[in-house]
């Protein structure tokens, strides 16, 4: 019959409503929760890239090792070699036994393999490549340890006052002893990529997420993937470095550009990649909103005027105790991935 039938859908049409209504709603994804500051990192420092301005810091000047960072110094030092003509871009790496030799995250170099330098910046940059960096090193200095003696000299250039390096890579000294290897802190890091930033196209290399090494050189090119995994997660983010051993605990160096503004983090010493990974994205955010109403833009390297190419733009404060010798391992750099939704603006 008709009418049971009308009535029936009538009845079903009634509670469609009711069913929406009790129906639970979903909820916009969010953002994991920020670790707390005192157990998130060692220590922290936000900049005004234009201005060298601190936005925040929290222990700042605590002694710690950058591990893998340390490859920003080598690629300042590589780059004034590149600008004074002593290196060019297509100059050729021919590897060692000593390259080859080095532990720690590699591209597996091979003493019958020869390179361009620019190939090898890009491994270095990229997949944080130990053997790459000490190639470099090797060869726009003649030896490891001039290339190190000019680590130092650049870094007493930029004011970087509590800040000693003793390998082009970052991995932890023979000893194992944290005192042995490399040290700095989050100001003077901070300095360092800021004038990264503004006077070098590190940037051409530290945005690049995914890119073959040995092309054209290997019978299978190696993939590498950029250790940053903020790049292409967090709104603007384009560099710069991580680093990783058991002594310095898992540390980046970030920068950020949003609506011609840029923002520097340095966050050094967290328990683990996905907690630095959340607390240098909430930096970043918080950074940018704590840029003054009227501050100026961001401007590069090419507008910059040569007396402002090398001051240190911030004041470094007394050196504390360094932290607590312990085992550090090879830099690995072992990751938790995670994604993050854009910043919000």
């Amino acid at each position: 019959m008709v009418f049971p039938r009308f009535a029936a859908a009538l009845f079903l049409a009634t509670l469609v409503p009711f069913a929406a209504l009790a129906a639970p709603k979903r909820s916009a994804p969010t953002r994991p929760a920020s670790p707390d500051n005192a157990t998130a990192y060692k220590g922290a420092i936000i900049l005004d890239a234009a201005t060298g301005g601190v936005l925040f810091e929290d222990r700042a000047d605590e002694v710690s090792p950058p591990a893998s960072m340390t490859k920003l110094m080598t690629f300042a030092v590589l780059h004034d070699k590149l600008a004074g003509g002593a290196l060019t871009l297509a100059t050729p790496v021919k590897v060692t036994n000593a390259d080859a030799a080095i532990g720690g995250t590699q591209v597996y170099l091979d003493p019958r393999e020869t390179f361009p330098v620019e190939e090898l910046i890009y491994a270095m940059m990229i997949q944080s490549a130990n053997d790459a960096a000490y190639a470099l090193a090797r060869t726009a200095a003649g030896s490891v340890p001039a290339f190190v003696d000019l680590m130092n000299a650049k870094a007493r250039e930029l004011g970087m006052t509590h800040t000693t390096f003793r390998s082009p890579h970052g991995l932890p000294p023979a000893s194992r002893r944290i005192a042995d290897g490399d040290l700095t802190t989050p100001r003077d890091f901070a300095a360092l990529c800021r004038y990264l930033i503004t006077q070098t196209d590190v940037l051409k290399y530290t945005s690049v997420r995914m890119r073959k090494f040995g092309e054209g050189v290997r019978a299978k090119p190696m993939d590498m993937v950029n250790h940053d995994h903020l790049i292409g997660h967090v709104e603007g983010v384009d560099g710069l470095k991580t680093g990783f051993t058991n002594g310095a605990g898992f540390c980046l160096s970030a920068t950020a550009l949003r609506r011609n503004h840029r923002v520097i983090v340095v966050v050094m010493g967290s328990p683990d990649s996905k907690t630095r990974d959340l607390k240098v994205t909430e930096f970043i955010d918080r950074g940018f909103a704590a840029l003054p109403p009227l501050s100026p833009e961001f401007t590069t390297a090419a507008a910059v005027s040569a007396t402002a190419a090398t001051p240190s733009p911030v004041t470094p404060a007394p050196t504390k105790a360094t932290a607590t010798p312990s085992a550090p391992t090879d830099d690995g750099s072992p990751t938790v991935k995670f994604s993050l939704p854009a910043g919000k603006k």
